[in-house]
């Protein structure tokens, strides 16, 4: 079943987002040569704290920290560690989020590590997170799950990569979100005809939209931690995600500051207003 949300409860998840948006400022800033994965989870203690919210993934099935730190090769639910320190030329992806009042968001991005980056990581970056935006511009009345799926995978394929293609991440995917972390339905970054084409789009449907990409392989492994999510073949990734919700005016991207008026603005569409604004 799809938990459909009243506007009252859009915005209160609004405020779990915003508490998002503040941890992903914050741990951006903190994420220098030098720092360590653990220095960024207590970044993002701090900001909850500061905040009055809860962490979801302290906790979550046994994950041990308030954040996933993925380092290069990891492509999600890196555990922050003392002993993983980060050096100029690492990309991370941070995922993370926060919960208000029993409402949630969740949200990730991928940073660069000091400077010097190869254009293909950046290219990569770019094309994870335009991806992303090209799923929520698909959240519209009367699509279904799929249409965002198609616009995610059309997206990155479409983008030129020497040597071969970029690999969409098959093992994890998108969610719903609301009163859980995690809920109905799971969100493909691809289009698989088995799996139909999932619920239709109606106003209080809320989705967590989040590619990962690869410079290479689409699968992965998990290490012995039962956490930590590799490609097999080495290649690194990058991670995006913001929690949506579709409503009467549009899609509200609830863990962006703006709301994501300047990105769905770039696909002709118009934001729905901030509930609190």
């Amino acid at each position: 079943m799809v938990q459909i949300k009243t506007p009252e409860q859009i915005a209160k998840m609004r405020e779990a987002g915003l508490v998002v948006a503040a941890i992903h400022a914050a741990t951006r800033e903190a994420a220098v040569p030098g720092a360590t994965t653990r220095d960024l989870d207590q970044v993002a203690r701090k900001v909850l704290a500061e905040h009055d919210a809860k962490p979801n993934f302290l906790g979550y099935g046994g994950f041990p920290a308030t954040i996933c730190t993925s380092v290069n090769e990891v492509v999600v639910h890196g555990i922050p560690s003392d002993e993983v320190v980060l050096k100029d030329g690492d990309i991370i992806s941070i995922d993370c989020g926060a919960i208000i009042d029993g409402w949630h968001g969740d949200a990730a991005y991928t940073a660069f590590v000091g400077s010097g980056h190869a254009p293909e990581l950046l290219e990569l970056s770019r094309v994870t997170e335009e991806s992303m935006w090209a799923g929520i511009a698909a959240m519209k009345q009367g699509n279904r799950l799929v249409d965002v799926s198609r616009a995610i995978e059309t997206y990155i394929r479409r983008q030129p990569k020497p040597g071969g293609r970029y690999g969409i991440i098959e093992d994890y995917g998108g969610h719903g979100i609301g009163t859980e972390m995690h809920m109905d339905p799971h969100l493909l970054n691809y289009v698989d005809r088995r799996r139909g084409k999932g619920p239709k789009l109606v106003t209080g449907f809320c989705l967590a939209i989040e590619p990962m990409v690869s410079l290479g392989t689409p699968r992965t492994e998990v290490l012995s931690d039962d956490w930590t999510v590799i490609t097999t073949d080495g290649t690194w990734s990058s991670h995006w995600e913001h929690s949506v919700a579709l409503t009467d005016e549009g899609p509200l991207v609830l863990t962006a500051p703006d709301g994501g008026r300047a990105k769905l603005a770039e696909h002709g569409i118009t934001a729905a207003p901030d509930p609190l604004a």
